[in-house]
């Protein structure tokens, strides 16, 4: 005899495949767009194709990874509630960050550059900083929220220290993953709009920097995308938090 545990193991499993089937289409079909609406002529951006070392390479690295995580952890809290609210938001989160994440690895491929660097996390905006930029001014809005030493860390381009798995501002660390990948129900549902919270006000200071540093137009317009969306998802997540007794 299956018990229901197994059952709802096994009716989940093709849910989940299902779901990454379709971030792996909306991903393609970003890129696919992207490729056909770009301007690709040498000098479009008015300083021609970003070097290795830009803020455009760095930022399109940076945030894809920083996506890539809150992805992760919108899947894994599907699988640990049953709540309608937190599923749907998990799944926006998730096709949207994935589809974005496509969007900027398209780019460096495009540019002819690779998807990894050896340099550390962040370091885009302290090569920006050192170039005369001074983009960095208008950073500190961004990182209300944040902890003081993730703010000290980017505060005049210094490189963030990663910890714990912890690449960037904002993200989690694994100690945090572990514990949510444990709980269940309310708990999860709480501890996923803590993290997420600050997840994505990280992601908003690392797009607000993005804005004032890089040139390309268009990857600057999605910089900007970013700010809005995850500043309206901030909201509604304090929101969600305070109707389970929790604040962010």
């Amino acid at each position: 005899m299956t018990d229901g545990t197994t059952v709802g193991r096994a009716s989940r499993q093709p849910l989940v495949a299902g779901i990454a089937a379709a971030l792996a289409v909306l991903t393609l079909v970003a890129v696919g767009v992207l490729w056909l609406t770009s301007d690709r002529s040498e000098g479009a951006t008015g300083t021609g194709t970003p070097k290795d070392t830009s803020a455009e390479a760095g930022f399109a690295r940076d945030m894809s990874v920083h996506h890539q995580q809150a992805v992760e952890m919108s899947f894994i809290v599907r699988d640990r509630t049953s709540d309608e609210e937190v599923r749907r938001l998990a799944f926006d989160i998730a096709s949207t960050q994935a589809t974005q994440a496509g969007m900027l690895q398209g780019w460096l491929d495009m540019w002819g550059l690779d998807r990894t660097s050896e340099d550390p996390p962040m370091t885009w905006m302290k090569n920006a900083s050192a170039d005369g930029t001074d983009g960095m001014d208008g950073m500190d809005d961004g990182m209300d929220g944040m902890d003081h030493g993730a703010m000290k860390g980017m505060a005049g381009g210094a490189a963030y220290k990663p910890h714990d798995g912890s690449l960037m501002p904002g993200m989690a660390t694994n100690t945090q993953l572990d514990e949510l990948r444990k709980a269940k129900g309310k708990a999860a549902e709480i501890l996923y709009l803590k993290l997420m919270t600050a997840h994505h006000r990280g992601g908003v200071g690392m797009a607000e920097g993005a804005v004032e540093l890089v040139k390309d137009p268009t990857e600057r317009h999605l910089a900007q995308t970013m700010v809005q969306g995850q500043q309206s998802e901030i909201q509604l997540m304090a929101d969600m938090l305070k109707a389970r007794g929790a604040s962010s």
